[in-house]
């Protein structure tokens, strides 16, 4: 059955959306989170396993402390309060890229709670209002393995003829950051939405603790949303699109959802609690699975660790090694750079402050970095589909080419 959509200006009329943010960040730790096992990225399927991570009976996980650090940087850099004691539970469920059949997570007891991050949504006149995203919690928790069907049109279980399972990313350490719900951003939800995970890049790139590659799914966004009439101030029923994988998919999962349950509420339906999977080709979403609620997971302490009791001095000296904080950074570099405010604010809104950083630390200008990211490199992206970072020229090459340019070699059409 094909969804009926409403225009999202005439979803705005009528209703108000609610968005609540869950980011998978993969942790850049050498060894996985409760077992020896190696992490590289790309390595021939299943040849950085172990008893452990394949989940083998009699085998004994023993908790990453790299890992646990890196955690409590991050719920400092986000305003998180860090637990004095918590543990971890089993989160149990049938999942074939789960060889143990549960997942090693936290539950009611995550290592970092009640956080916030203010972002900055353009208004279209070169300025900018700010939303402060309140997060409930960030807490620690293993990836699944990654399954490959083969055969299908769609690449996706449905039609094919055989799966392959590749172990490797099974137990590499995951934060999980979650909002709450986040109101009130009416028409700009979708903006909010994608400013929010672009800060949070921001934030993890300066921690170190990830390399926040979107596109090989080190960091991954599931966007629940609902509709409620509007004014009403009540939750309606909501969909989580599962593992997104750009900004601008972030933003256009918003979008598309909400026109398709501002859809089904106006035929009289009900949005039924679903998984859903979004076509990066199309922009659209398609059902997954029913969404399980907490209870259906079975959590139980997990008894083969013992609890993480973070030190209060241990907390304080990691606070201590945090970078300065992005709007801290972002004047700084303003003013050494001689941007102007609007300058500033497009090239953080393009999604260039750090390709920016980058090539001018290659020794090119910092207008001619900027002319060539904010410029044909940004048109290239757009006709791609694809975010700057995603591009096959990095600031090293762009600012060889700048160099040309100075010297007289070439001029800027060439170029």
């Amino acid at each position: 059955m094909t969804d009926t959509l409403v225009p999202f200006d005439e979803v705005l009329t009528k209703y108000d959306p609610a968005m609540g943010l869950e980011v998978h960040v993969e942790l850049n730790t050498s060894t996985k989170m409760f077992c020896g096992c190696p992490t590289a990225f790309g390595a021939e399927p299943n040849t950085q396993v172990c008893p452990t991570c394949l989940g083998l009976p009699g085998a004994m996980p023993v908790v990453n402390g790299k890992a646990v650090e890196s955690a409590i940087r991050i719920g400092l850099a986000l305003n998180c309060q860090i637990a004095e004691w918590c543990r971890f539970a089993r989160k149990n469920y049938f999942y074939p890229d789960m060889p143990k059949n549960f997942q090693t997570s936290q539950y009611d007891e995550p290592i970092c709670f009640e956080g916030w991050l203010d972002v900055t949504v353009p208004d279209g006149e070169g300025e900018g209002e700010t939303f402060r995203v309140e997060i409930e919690r960030a807490h620690m928790e293993e990836d699944t393995g990654k399954t490959t069907h083969i055969g299908g049109a769609t690449g996706r279980i449905q039609g094919a003829e055989y799966s392959l399972v590749d172990y490797n990313r099974a137990g590499i350490p995951l934060i999980e950051i979650v909002t709450k719900p986040i109101v009130g951003a009416g028409e700009k939800a979708p903006l909010v939405a994608r400013a929010y995970v672009a800060a949070l890049r921001e934030i993890l790139l300066g921690l170190g603790v990830s390399d926040v590659r979107m596109d090989q799914g080190s960091m991954r966004c599931d966007v629940n949303l609902s509709l409620s009439p509007k004014g009403s101030g009540i939750l309606g029923t909501r969909t989580e699109t599962k593992n997104v994988n750009s900004l601008r998919s972030v933003e256009r999962a918003v979008r598309f959802e909400m026109s398709r349950h501002a859809g089904i509420l106006d035929a009289g339906g009900s949005v039924l609690q679903e998984t859903r999977h979004f076509h990066e080709d199309t922009g659209t979403t398609s059902s997954g699975r029913e969404k399980s609620d907490a209870e259906d997971y079975r959590y139980f302490p997990e008894p083969d660790l013992v609890p993480v009791a973070p030190s209060r001095e241990w907390v304080e000296e990691l606070r201590a090694t945090l970078p300065e904080p992005p709007a801290v950074r972002r004047s700084r570099l303003q003013q050494e750079w001689g941007f102007s405010d609007l300058e500033m604010r497009d090239t953080v809104g393009a999604g260039a402050l750090g390709l920016v950083e980058q090539t001018i630390a290659q020794g090119a200008a910092p207008q001619a970095a900027r002319k060539w990211w904010l410029g044909e490199l940004a048109r290239s992206a757009n006709e791609s589909g694809v975010e700057l970072s995603e591009l096959p020229v990095g600031p090293a090459e762009v600012a060889e080419v700048q160099k040309l340019v100075d010297a007289g070699t070439l001029n800027d059409k060439l170029a």
